[in-house]
């Protein structure tokens, strides 16, 4: 019986170490306010797709809705500070 082996160069010859570098935990933790306040507003969708929409649900989807923008324009806001840029 023969030995088959592989001829050719292992595809991943450097896999990826370890996880995510410092700088990137520091950006995805930046951003964890936007992406925390468009998970509520897709909650607030999703819940709201099967039935006829309320007064407290659109209440909710406005909410959200502001939340979303509120965490955006403070992200801006903050890039803008640390760039130096005008806001």
């Amino acid at each position: 019986m023969k030995n088959i082996a592989a001829l050719q160069a292992v595809v991943t010859a450097n896999p990826p170490v370890g996880g995510p570098t410092a700088v990137e935990l520091e950006a995805i933790e930046a951003e964890m306010p936007v992406i925390s306040a468009e998970v509520e507003l897709l909650d607030v969708q999703i819940s709201v797709l099967d039935r006829p929409i309320t007064e407290v649900d659109a209440r909710r989807l406005r909410r959200a809705r502001r939340k979303v923008l509120a965490a955006r324009r403070d992200q801006l806001n903050r890039n803008s500070v640390q760039t130096g840029g005008a806001a």
